[in-house]
């Protein structure tokens, strides 16, 4: 049986969602935070339904991490992603503030509650920093995603957000999207859609199906940079500080992604900091041709406990697309 949600909209500002007391997340969609950051909506915090933490905002090592949120590390010399940016192995990482984009909330074009669901469509735009070099803050790209709160199961434990990017370049000529690896450096292949975990999931135990993964930082450099037409899926589990437990997040793409043009490969890190990617150009740059767009449709699960493969699947086949 499902939970009955409540819905809050402080208009210009964020959404919440609680269930049974706890939120259990808020989408902001007008951030204040330094522009470096590369301004952008972002989910946080996130929370299991016994109210566990399960998001990190800001954090000391990289400022520009904010929870789960829509990204994009390497895009025709633009940083999406926010921080500093990877200009290749002779030159590394370096503070350029003219390559920091951002992602500007235009409205709502769907916004639908019911008694145990939230489904939102956005309309984005997102646009080059406003140096002269990059044209004053060229449009870049038009995106429409979708956000669908739903599948609050007390009795499981568990609550569900799906995720759906459809991006289109408005720029007049093609952007070229890629990361880090494909910048030369090696397995740091982030970019798309990323969570960031709270400290205390760091050397959590990450799996997928088949086997894969297993303990702590070892599971995880076995998952990275999976493609995901073999693993599908993967979860990551936490030991919470201040309260005896742990948490799981269950990372699964949807079936029509196997279908994408570019295909998807796993950024996952347990150490030093927990970290979950669906990248869509890990190893390889792709280019999107203007008037053109791409699409995707992922699904995180939040849930309270330590799962393990067979209880992943399980969950996975009783909750269809």
């Amino acid at each position: 049986m499902t939970e009955p949600i409540t819905v809050t909209h402080i208009h210009g500002e964020r959404v919440t969602v609680a269930s049974g007391g706890v939120e259990l997340l808020a989408y902001v969609y007008r951030p204040d935070a330094d522009p470096f950051e590369s301004l952008k909506p972002y989910t946080h915090p996130l929370r299991t339904l016994a109210g566990n933490a399960v998001s990190g905002y800001r954090p000391n090592d990289h400022r520009w991490h904010k929870g789960l949120q829509m990204t994009a590390s390497h895009l025709s010399e633009q940083n999406f992603w926010g921080g500093n940016s990877y200009l290749g192995p002779e030159e590394g990482y370096r503070r350029v503030e003219e390559r920091v984009g951002s992602m500007r909330h235009d409205g709502f074009e769907e916004f639908t509650v019911a008694d145990d669901r939230l489904r939102f469509a956005e309309k984005l735009t997102w646009v080059a920093h406003p140096s002269e070099q990059h044209s004053g803050g060229q449009e870049w790209a038009q995106e429409l995603r979708t956000v669908e709160v739903h599948s609050v199961e007390p009795a499981e434990g568990t609550w569900a957000i799906d995720w759906s990017i459809r991006l289109t370049n408005i720029r007049g000529e093609e952007l070229r999207f890629g990361s880090p690896t494909t910048a030369g450096r090696e397995m740091a292949g982030y970019t798309g859609l990323n969570w960031r975990g709270p400290r205390d999931f760091t050397g959590g135990d990450v799996f997928g199906p088949g086997g894969r993964g297993g303990k702590g930082e070892e599971g995880a450099s076995g998952l990275m940079g999976t493609p995901a037409a073999e693993a599908p899926w993967i979860a990551l589990t936490g030991e919470h500080d201040d309260v005896d437990g742990h948490s799981t997040l269950l990372f699964s793409h949807a079936p029509e992604n196997a279908e994408a043009v570019h295909a998807s490969h796993w950024f996952v890190r347990s150490e030093p900091i927990p970290s979950v990617a669906f990248s869509w150009a890990f190893f390889e740059e792709f280019a999107l041709p203007p008037g053109e767009s791409f699409a995707y449709r992922y699904r995180v699960v939040i849930a309270d406990g330590a799962w393990d493969q067979e209880r992943a699947e399980t969950y996975l086949k009783s909750h269809g697309w």
